[in-house]
C-alpha cells in the first residue's frame, strides 16, 4: 500500500501541480472567507440601520404621542363639560393648535361632540383596544386607504384626542413591506398602526431589554423601549435588501481573492520548483563530495584544553553560495536523505581527522544523529566497518541526539544501547527545550547532557530562567550523567558553570567552526604548551 502512495506522492509533487493546487485551495478558502465577511458585514451595516431607523422613529413617536397627551391635558384644564358651542369652539382650537392631533372629541353621557361634527370617525360605542392606568387607546386597522381615518385615539376622563393615518405616515416613513405595531405588554394584543399585518408573534420574541433588535431569518424586528407603558412600539422590516447588500460588499472583493490566489500558486511553484532543484543539487553534492565538515572545539573547563570536536556539515555551492544547514538538513530529513549525509559525514571525519584521532587516543569527535538514524538499527554497523576501515576506536567517535529525535523512546533505547556497547559515547542534545522527561533520562543508555545555550545565556542575569543550567548541571551528577554546556561566550560563563559542576563546553569564547586543518593546528599549538 505504502510504494503505490509514495509513487503517487511523487507524481503529484511537481511545480505546475502543486501550484495549480494550491491555487485552486487558496481561491476557494478566501471566497469562502471573502463571502463570509461581505455577509457579516452587511448583516452589521443592516443592524446598524434599523437600530438607527428604531431610534429614530421612537423620537418621532415619542412626539406624537406627547402632542396627544398634552391636548388631553389642555381639554382637562378647561372648565367646560358639555355638548355646546363653546366645547366645539374649544375642541376645534385643540386640534388646530397640534400638527398631529387630527379631531379631538367630548364624550359624556348621552353627549357626543367632536371638533368634526360632520367628518368624524370616532366609534363612540367602541371598548378600548388597550386600557392602561392613565390613558385608553382606540386603534383603527392600517389596512384602510383613507388618509383622514382616525388611526389611533388616545382617551383619559371624557376626551378623546386622534391621530389621522395621514399624521401617522408624515412621522413614520416605513420602506415598503414593513410594519409598526402596537403590542400590549400584558396581552400581547398585537394592533397594526402602518402596514401590513405580519406573522406574529417571531420566532426569539420577547426579545432582551438590553437587545432590542431581534434578526429573524425573513425580517428584523425592533422593539422600542418604552418604560412604564402598557404597550410597546414594534418596528418590523423585511431582509429582501440583504442578498444585493452582501453581494455589493462581495464583489469588489473578487479580483482581489482572485489575484492573492493566483500569487499563492506563482509562489508554492517557485517554491517546490526550488525545494525539487535543491533535492537534486543535494543528491548531486553528496555523489561529488562537496558538503564540508568543520569542527566545534569542545574545551574541558578546568583545564581549558580541547578535548573533542563537534562535527558540523555546511554546504557551500560551486558557486561560492552558503546553504545554511537550517534549510538544507530538514529537507533532507523529509526526502529521506539524511542518512547519506549521516554516512557522509561520519566518514569524512575518520578520513580528515583518523590519524589524529589515533595519535591522540583521549580526542573524541561527535557525530549528530537524525530521528530516523536513531529510530532504526543501522547506524551501529555502519560505524563499526568505518571504524575498522579508518583503525579509528570507538570510544573516539561519539553521537549526539536531540529530544525531538527519541519519538520513539523503545527504537532509541535499542539503537543507542547497540552503539555504547560497541564503545560509543551518547549525547543528549539541546537538552530542556524538548519533552525528554527525566524518567526517560534515567532509562536511556547515555553519557552527556548538553545544555542549550538558551539556558547558558541567562547565567548572571536576574532572569527567571537563569537557574535552569545550573539545576540542570546538579540533575545529571544525580544521574552519574557528565554536561557539556553549549553556547559559551564570555569567561564569566564558563567560570561559573565550572563551578557549578560542568564538565565541559563549546562556543565563540574557545573557538568558531574550524575546518579541519584549522583544527589540527589548534591541536598541534595545544601539544607543545605543557
Amino acid at each position: 500500500m505504502a510504494h503505490p502512495l509514495a509513487r503517487m506522492a511523487r507524481a503529484v509533487y511537481h511545480p505546475w501541480p502543486m501550484a495549480l493546487l494550491a491555487g485552486v485551495l487558496s481561491a476557494l478558502l478566501l471566497l469562502a472567507a471573502s463571502q463570509l465577511f461581505a455577509s457579516l458585514q452587511a448583516q452589521r451595516m443592516e443592524s446598524a440601520e434599523m437600530n438607527a431607523r428604531g431610534e429614530r422613529f421612537l423620537q418621532r413617536i415619542e412626539q406624537l404621542f406627547g402632542q396627544l397627551r398634552e391636548g388631553l391635558d389642555e381639554l382637562e384644564g378647561q372648565p367646560l363639560r358639555g355638548c355646546d358651542r363653546a366645547m366645539v369652539e374649544v375642541l376645534r382650537q385643540v386640534s388646530f393648535s397640534h400638527r398631529f392631533i387630527y379631531e379631538a372629541a367630548f364624550i359624556g353621557g348621552r353627549q357626543h361632540c367632536s371638533s368634526w361634527p360632520r367628518q368624524s370617525s370616532l366609534d363612540v360605542n367602541r371598548p378600548p383596544d388597550i386600557k392602561g392606568t392613565r390613558h385608553q387607546y382606540w386603534l383603527n386597522t392600517s389596512a384602510e386607504r383613507d388618509d383622514d381615518l382616525a388611526a389611533l385615539v388616545i382617551g383619559r376622563g371624557y376626551f378623546r384626542v386622534s391621530t389621522s393615518r395621514g399624521h401617522l405616515a408624515d412621522v413614520v416613513d416605513l420602506e415598503p413591506g414593513s410594519s409598526l405595531l402596537l403590542v400590549g405588554k400584558d396581552s400581547g394584543q398585537v394592533l397594526p398602526l402602518l402596514g401590513p399585518q405580519p406573522i406574529w408573534p417571531p420566532k426569539g420574541w420577547p426579545s432582551p431589554e438590553d437587545r432590542p433588535l431581534l434578526i429573524g431569518g425573513e425580517q428584523l424586528v425592533y422593539t422600542m423601549p418604552r418604560p412604564g407603558q402598557t404597550f410597546q412600539l414594534v418596528l418590523v422590516a423585511p431582509r429582501a435588501g440583504l442578498r444585493q447588500r452582501i453581494d455589493d460588499i462581495w464583489q469588489p472583493l473578487l479580483p482581489a481573492c482572485l489575484l492573492l490566489a493566483l500569487l499563492t500558486g506563482a509562489l508554492v511553484f517557485q517554491q517546490v520548483r526550488q525545494r525539487q532543484s535543491l533535492t537534486g543539487s543535494l543528491a548531486g553534492a553528496l555523489r561529488r563530495r562537496e558538503l564540508h565538515v568543520h569542527y566545534q572545539p569542545i574545551i574541558d573547563l578546568q583545564s581549558r584544553r580541547c578535548v573533542g570536536a563537534e562535527a558540523l556539515v555546511r554546504w557551500q555551492r560551486p558557486d561560492g553560495t552558503l546553504t545554511h544547514p537550517d534549510l538544507f538538513i530538514p529537507l533532507a530529513e523529509a526526502t529521506g536523505q539524511i542518512r547519506r549525509v549521516t554516512d557522509y559525514v561520519l566518514e569524512e571525519v575518520l578520513e580528515q581527522l583518523g590519524d589524529l584521532l589515533r595519535s591522540h587516543p583521549q580526542l573524541y569527535i561527535s557525530v549528530n544523529l537524525a530521528p530516523c538514524d536513531v529510530s532504526h538499527s543501522r547506524i551501529a554497523a555502519v560505524a563499526a566497518r568505518l571504524l575498522q576501515r579508518f583503525k579509528v576506536a570507538p570510544q573516539q567517535i561519539a553521537f549526539e541526539i536531540t529530544e525531538r529525535g527519541m519519538v520513539d523512546v523503545q527504537a532509541a533505547r535499542e539503537t543507542l544501547s547497540e552503539l555504547r556497547a560497541q564503545g560509543h559515547k551518547v549525547l543528549i542534545d539541546d537538552f530542556g527545550t524538548g519533552y525528554c522527561s527525566l524518567a526517560y533520562l534515567q532509562d536511556l543508555p547515555i553519557d552527556y547532557l548538553k545544555i542549550d545555550k538558551t539556558f547558558v545565556d541567562t547565567l548572571g542575569h536576574d532572569a527567571a530562567s537563569s537557574g535552569v543550567a545550573p539545576h540542570i548541571i546538579r540533575m545529571a551528577h544525580a544521574l552519574e550523567l557528565k554536561v557539556v554546556a553549549e553556547g559559551i561566550e564570555d569567561d564569566a560563563q564558563a567560570r561559573l558553570l565550572a563551578s557549578e559542576g560542568a564538565h565541559s563546553g563549546q562556543g565563540w569564547l574557545f573557538d568558531r567552526a574550524l575546518t579541519a586543518q584549522k583544527f589540527r593546528e589548534r591541536m598541534a599549538a595545544q601539544a607543545e604548551v605543557p
